[in-house]
């Protein structure tokens, strides 16, 4: 039986990302899998790496429990939308706050490599936009899902990384949206 974390970044719970991963959550439950599921927003933790990587910050309860999550799930479902090119700041500050080295990677010791604690995970990024996803990924070189797939998960050994981009959203109709959540729970039967 696989397991699969859903990690949602929307700070809105009304959101269509909320619907997304609900939508994913019910496609994978077909199949099985043991699901977990984080939403960001409702954690209770300070989102600042307030000293930087100079010193170490104690990580909140709610933080402890995510990484134990994370580190017990073979597949990564992230959801989120951008924002400004990027991902909303909650999400940012708890990848800032929990990706960290010891925790999910590890440097060498008088080197510039590092060892990836995550290995053998494999991740789906869902991202939502008002814009076309060819223009987001052609004129802004698609930052939010590079920052995510290749400076975070894959840095930490997560591959592979998959992606789906859902938009453009503010201006969907009931039935274009009702087809994104179909294609979404499709994903989550297949545990893709």
């Amino acid at each position: 039986m696989s397991r699969i974390l859903i990690i949602n970044g929307h700070p809105n719970k009304d959101s269509f990302n909320h619907a997304l991963a609900e939508s994913y959550h019910s496609g994978a439950q077909k199949t099985g899998a043991q699901i977990s599921q984080i939403n960001i927003s409702a954690l209770h933790f300070n989102p600042n790496l307030a000293y930087g990587y100079n010193r170490r910050m104690e990580l909140e309860p709610d933080l402890l429990a995510s990484l134990e999550m994370i580190k017990a799930a073979d597949h990564l479902v992230w959801i989120h939308p951008v924002w400004w090119g990027g991902m909303p700041a909650i999400m940012k500050g708890f990848i800032d706050r929990l990706f960290l080295p010891g925790l999910t990677y590890q440097y060498r010791e008088n080197s510039i490599f590092w060892d990836k604690l995550l290995t053998g995970k494999t991740a789906r990024i869902i991202t939502t936009m008002d814009q076309p996803a060819w223009y987001y990924r052609f004129i802004y070189g698609n930052p939010s899902i590079h920052q995510l797939k290749k400076s975070t998960l894959e840095f930490c050994g997560v591959k592979p990384v998959k992606l789906s981009t859902v938009g453009i959203v503010k201006t969907a109709s009931a039935k274009q949206r009702q087809k994104w959540l179909d294609k979404i729970h499709l994903l989550g039967q297949q545990q893709k």
